[in-house]
């Protein structure tokens, strides 16, 4: 049987509710090829695509918008850098799909699921709502649960507000862009969350909220992965998952560093 875009596409798209609007969709490429490779990423970079080709793939499952914005109809107007990359991905033959809601949309979410394999808590699991997981961990301070962080999701630095002796059990996992007030601070008093690990957020609703409960003695902190950071996690899983339903196929994830330096 041969394995098209198509039929992978149908892979990532089964049980997921079809009633909504989505971001996903094929953005290049011909639906009928036959793949010869697989390759997920959290997002199509220059650089994510150029090893694609080196690894002989010819799918490319990127999470986000790989043109600078999350829904087409707010684009930035294409420049010259939108244009050399749309030039660069039509000349390289590649297939890019995009795979966002399929996953967000699942129960468990497998981006937020993804994150939580890749921390070995699985098995800390309390409740999955809708834009959160809640896990009860073994207790530690915060100021262990730091490094264990950095080691478990290899980054080489954390945001984090709060007070760093303070003893946290209870964690809310937000991924993505979820760590805006609206999603994390109810799980603060509705779920008795000690800290909110976010991918981000806007600075003004979350940090402040931290920064006022400390100031009112209230031990609640907040630890920004950075968005990538907090995703790229998903994606590696939906590689294993590819990997055992298309055993005849190769299938890579292929990570992004960090966008930002701190220097």
């Amino acid at each position: 049987m041969v394995i098209t875009i198509q039929t992978v596409i149908d892979q990532l798209e089964e049980s997921v509710p079809k009633t909504e609007p989505t971001v996903d969709g094929l953005l290049f490429g011909d639906p009928d090829a036959p793949v010869r490779g697989i390759v997920t990423t959290f997002l199509a970079t220059h650089r994510v695509l150029r090893q694609a080709i080196a690894l002989r793939a010819n799918l490319v499952i990127s999470h986000e918008g790989i043109f600078y914005s999350h829904r087409p109809s707010d684009m930035p107007e294409p420049d010259s850098v939108f244009r050399e990359k749309r030039r660069w991905i039509e000349a390289s033959g590649l297939a890019v799909y995009r795979c966002h809601d399929a996953l967000h949309r699942r129960r468990p979410d497998l981006i937020a699921r993804g994150l939580i394999r890749s921390l070995g808590w699985e098995a800390y699991v309390e409740k999955e709502l809708p834009a959160a997981t809640i896990l009860a961990v073994p207790r530690r301070p915060l100021k262990q649960l730091l490094p264990y962080l950095k080691s478990k999701l290899q980054l080489p630095f954390l945001r984090v507000t709060g007070d760093l002796s303070a003893s946290c059990t209870r964690i809310g996992i937000l991924v993505g862009y979820r760590g805006g007030g609206q999603n994390a601070i109810p799980l603060f008093e509705g779920e008795g969350v000690d800290v909110a690990i976010t991918g981000e957020g806007p600075e003004w609703e979350t940090p402040e909220y931290v920064r006022d409960a400390l100031a009112q003695g209230k031990k609640r902190a907040l630890i920004a992965l950075g968005h990538g950071e907090s995703e790229q996690p998903g994606m590696k899983y939906l590689a294993a998952i590819l990997r055992e339903r298309f055993p005849g196929l190769a299938v890579h994830f292929i990570p992004e560093r960090s966008v930002f330096q701190i220097l």
